[in-house]
């Protein structure tokens, strides 16, 4: 008997022994770069799966989007943003000055004959009524005005090109510049993505594709047509809410 109770404490002992966790063995400096690697790593794996700020900004403007064609002794191509649920939309108004006709087409090609129902001329900014609107109307997102440095997209018909998306940031807030014929433009958005003759009336958006103006001309010291460096957007507020449109 007493035997056998001493094998049982012998075995109690070893069973005790065998459940004992070894000790973990001690991060190595080794250890923590590598894991600090994989971190790495890994968040750049995340940040080429994701879309860049460029698409995801189009992605969404682009059911708002119009092109603005005039017909007459003003005969040209503009472009405009669709801002509210009734399908105004938003352009300049030297786009539509003087127009003889004017034809609205919406992202999904319907056309439609436009009428100006309001206009800011200090702004050079019109609002646009349509006589027919797309099956499904999406309004742009309007948002809050930009900081200088802030991304930014133009969108629109530059030259022809329609649906054009050129990139670049806010270079200055608070800008005027000559509107040749009439008052200069207060208050305007500077920046730095290329725009051209079709751009004006087109959004400015932010990279989450919500329009922080539009855009109405460019800096032209050498009065040449074509893009040189620096353009300029009606801040949203003052477009929207100034000409009689949507407020933000």
């Amino acid at each position: 008997m007493l035997l056998g109770a001493g094998a049982a404490v012998v075995l109690l002992g070893l069973a005790l022994w065998w459940f004992i966790p070894a000790s973990p063995t001690p991060l190595t400096s080794a250890d923590v770069d590598a894991a600090v690697q994989r971190g790495i790593e890994q968040a750049e794996r995340q940040e080429r799966e994701l879309p860049p700020d460029a698409s995801v900004a189009f992605q969404a403007i682009s059911p708002s989007l119009a092109t603005v064609r005039t017909f007459g002794a003003n005969a040209g191509l503009g472009s405009g943003v669709i801002v509210n649920a009734d399908g105004v939309v938003l352009t300049a108004l030297h786009v539509v000055a003087g127009a003889e006709r004017i034809q609205v087409e919406f992202a999904d090609g319907t056309t439609a004959t436009g009428s100006v129902a309001g206009s800011q001329p200090e702004s050079d900014i019109a609002v646009l009524a349509v006589d027919r609107l797309p099956e499904i109307v999406v309004p742009a997102v309007l948002a809050g005005p930009p900081s200088v440095g802030a991304d930014v997209f133009a969108v629109g018909n530059p030259l022809g090109l329609e649906r054009t998306l050129t990139a670049g940031v806010v270079s200055a807030t608070d800008r005027g510049i000559s509107s040749g014929s009439g008052p200069p433009l207060l208050g305007l958005i500077q920046f730095d993505a290329a725009v051209n003759p079709g751009n004006s009336g087109g959004p400015l958006i932010n990279p989450a594709g919500q329009v922080v103006g539009i855009v109405t001309g460019l800096a032209n010291p050498a009065k040449q047509d074509f893009f040189v460096g620096i353009g300029f957007a009606v801040p949203i507020a003052t477009a929207a809410g100034g000409a009689g449109g949507p407020q933000q």
